[in-house]
């Protein structure tokens, strides 16, 4: 590209409107800077080295892989990330024409600088400073391809694409379904300092990982379903001892469903009381959002459940849409009550107060148990974890050691059968 040429582009990329933030990142400004000093009579050589060498280094360290080049992959990623007037309305379906316009016109000044990919611009560094020549090696990385996620798909689309302009709609397709800025990149979030932040490893248990109790996970699998269809979902409550696989099959299917649109937010118990600042974060927002709540049960003297009541059901202000409620616990009356209780004392409505208490966990319209895995269910949950991990043992040798944990260790359930394939794997390795 010519002195003439770059100093077009820039003027055009300073006239960026809608998109504006797509280059507001180190690495996008790193770009432009090499950009602006090559448009000069004269490069300063040191300050090319020093910037160039800079953005080598920032796209080094992305760690998303889009795209094979480097910068490619970066741009897409940011136009995917980026919370704008487009992105936010898509989400919302309310682009007005003026906007979709003026969209489509920065998307074709974007693609300009798409289309510069970082081999072309080390060799107009490279012409513009000889001193240079060999110093760098083109960035590129093919370990993101073939992956199916749905950003992987849009950007191989935008990548094969003539005319950038024309991918308004597939843009706002992508951020209808799946949301802009971290809801569009992230499937699992947890609240926690008033905030919403990102769960950047979140686990990744799937289905297919889970033995066992297939009837019990149905009924959930089914409103999860539901709910990202935009027909009546239920809140859910998945109760039964510790250890039956209640948290993970919560977590399962967040990752199973997670490329249809489904985020997770963890809340914490204790942090029930600022639901309503969750609440407001997600409402209007593209993708359908499950509260998830680990543990849940009250003592006596805990008053966060009423907050939960009011989302659940009760409330003057309408639930969001895009939001529902899976909580697990070990008791299915999430208030703890005692024979005291009963005693009306010299509270006159006591009757009143023990069915308010009660009433909780009679608002999930889904509860599902989770029985503790008699015999047949444990030795079963073993075997199919130990086949899963290429555990070669015979049958009645592996049922009779798995026994044997059974009663030496904390009572059967899938989590005791687990730790004792754990075990067991590890002790063969050795």
């Amino acid at each position: 590209m010519e002195r003439e040429g770059i100093s077009r582009l820039l003027l055009r990329v300073n006239g960026l409107a809608v998109l504006r933030g797509v280059l507001a990142s180190s690495v996008a400004r790193d770009f432009l800077e090499v950009l602006d000093l090559l448009a000069t009579e004269e490069p300063d050589p040191a300050a090319v080295a020093g910037t160039f060498g800079r953005l080598w280094e920032g796209l080094a360290l992305d760690q998303e892989r889009l795209l094979p080049d480097s910068w490619r992959s970066h741009l897409v990623g940011r136009l995917l990330d980026c919370e704008n007037a487009f992105s936010l309305g898509a989400e919302r379906g309310e682009l007005s024409p003026p906007l979709a316009e003026q969209t489509s016109r920065d998307l074709r000044t974007l693609q300009w600088l798409f289309d510069l990919e970082t081999g072309s611009l080390l060799r107009v560094v490279e012409d513009a400073v000889p001193g240079l020549k060999g110093v760098w090696v083109p960035w590129s990385d093919p370990g993101g391809q073939g992956l199916a996620s749905p950003r992987h798909a849009v950007a191989g689309k935008l990548a094969a694409a003539e005319d950038w302009g024309g991918c308004v709609g597939l843009l706002a397709e992508h951020f209808a379904r799946h949301g802009a800025g971290p809801f569009g990149r992230h499937r699992a979030f947890r609240w926690t300092e008033n905030r919403l932040q990102v769960v950047s490893d979140p686990d990744p248990v799937r289905l297919a990982d889970l033995v066992a109790y297939e009837r019990e996970r149905e009924p959930l699998i089914r409103n999860t379903e539901h709910f990202l269809a935009g027909l009546p979902a239920h809140h859910t409550l998945l109760y039964g001892q510790p250890g039956t696989g209640k948290s993970s099959t919560v977590k399962a299917v967040m990752n199973e469903y997670a490329d249809g649109g489904l985020r997770l937010v963890e809340v914490a118990k204790e942090d029930l009381g600022s639901l309503p600042r969750v609440l407001e974060a997600l409402r209007g927002r593209a993708p359908r959002f499950v509260i998830y709540v680990d543990d849940l049960s009250f003592e006596e003297h805990e008053v966060e459940y009423k907050v939960l009541k009011a989302l659940l059901e009760g409330s003057v202000e309408e639930p969001p849409e895009n939001v529902r409620v899976y909580a697990t616990s070990n008791r299915r009356n999430l208030i703890r009550e005692r024979f005291s209780d009963r005693d009306e004392g010299d509270d006159v409505h006591a009757r009143d107060t023990m069915q308010e208490k009660l009433s909780l966990s009679a608002r999930f319209g889904l509860r599902v148990t989770f029985p503790t895995p008699d015999q047949r269910r444990y030795l079963e949950i073993v075997s199919g974890l130990a086949r899963g991990r290429g555990i070669e043992m015979s049958e009645e040798e592996l049922e009779e050691r798995a026994i044997l944990w059974d009663r030496w260790h904390a009572g059967r359930s899938g989590r005791t059968a687990r730790q004792f394939v754990d075990e067991l794997e590890a002790e063969l390795a050795d």
